[in-house]
């Protein structure tokens, strides 16, 4: 009886104390306590704010409305990022990021985050190409009209952008002056809306975009594509080349969409928004949604976003250099 004591008293202590191990797995697993805020560093409507809205519903979903939407799109979308930096790092909020997030800190003189040191990655939610498109009196039709174009009128051609240091902007002075060396000139506007409706109506002659913020107008006739800067052409479109297949290869931009939280939030709860994300990300409405929109949907793992993230900003980093592009 006195060996059997022993045995019987850790026989006890394991099925008392495996209900506890239990519950504090699912206090874990139970995140969010509260509602979580998804910062959009960008006005409603755009890309990022696009995709970020069609997961927060189905996360809303999943935790009976904990997940809400909140736009910060002032100073091109650095006081949104900087905001979200120096929020609490308890996983109730979120950043919605695109590559912004990474050409901030190489153009401007100063912005209140680190894309690295700042933020821990979660997931690469989404990506669709970027498309060079012209108004419908520009008389070129296909890119290698346009380069003879404004090799014929240095100075007369203008392009819009979403804004100084944006990708639009550097991928187009990587496209028209460090590979043809023409003289274009840049307008930048506070964000893609307004360099889209400036385009539609005239003021500029030529757009670098996202596709899926375009793709109405380029059905209805009001712009006109020239080439898909992606590697492969989209299905949206297929009769439009991708910039390799017009002549410029090697000038792919996808524009992405991914979200982070501070960069202190406890690994289980990335772990346990991701498992969300990944869950919902499955299901063929998610994908069906993204596919109408023009995106493709993405689940990867933070280990995955986290390398991406360091090829994308040496990248970034080596065109800015080579476009002698200034600090704001």
């Amino acid at each position: 009886m006195k060996m059997l004591l022993p045995l019987l008293t850790l026989a006890s202590f394991a099925l008392w104390s495996a209900p506890i191990a239990a519950q504090q797995h699912a206090a874990i697993e139970g995140y969010p306590t509260r509602p979580v805020k998804v910062i959009v560093p960008r006005p409603p409507g755009n890309a990022n704010d696009l995709i970020a809205r069609v997961l927060v519903q189905k996360l809303s979903e999943e935790t009976s409305g904990q997940f809400y939407v909140e736009n910060l799109p002032a100073g091109g979308g650095i006081v949104g990022m900087g905001a979200a930096a120096s929020a609490p790092a308890d996983g109730h909020t979120i950043l919605a990021a695109n590559q912004d997030l990474l050409v901030h800190p190489l153009v401007k003189a100063k912005v209140p985050y680190d894309p690295f040191k700042s933020f821990a990655p979660v997931s690469l939610l989404a990506s669709a190409p970027e498309v060079i498109v012209v108004h419908p009196s520009v008389p070129a039709k296909d890119m290698k009209e346009l380069i003879a174009l404004l090799k014929g009128n240095p100075g007369k051609y203008n392009y819009a952008s979403p804004g100084h240091g944006t990708s639009p902007h550097i991928a187009c002075e990587r496209l028209f002056k460090i590979t043809n060396d023409l003289d274009v000139v840049h307008v930048p506007f506070p964000g893609g809306g307004q360099a889209v409706q400036s385009t539609v109506a005239g003021h500029t002659a030529i757009l670098h975009i996202t596709l899926p913020l375009i793709a109405p107008l380029l059905k209805e006739g009001k712009l006109r594509a020239l080439a898909i800067a992606s590697d492969t052409r989209s299905p949206q479109f297929p009769d439009v080349p991708t910039l390799a297949e017009a002549g410029f290869p090697n000038h792919e931009v996808a524009f992405w969409v991914g979200f982070l939280v501070p960069a202190e939030t406890r690994k289980e709860r990335i772990d346990a928004l991701h498992k969300m994300i990944t869950k919902i990300q499955s299901t063929a409405d998610v994908t069906e949604r993204f596919a109408a929109m023009g995106f493709h949907s993405i689940a990867s793992t933070p280990g995955k976003f986290a390398a991406y993230l360091k090829t994308e900003s040496a990248e970034w980093a080596r065109v800015v250099q080579r476009a002698n592009i200034k600090a704001e």
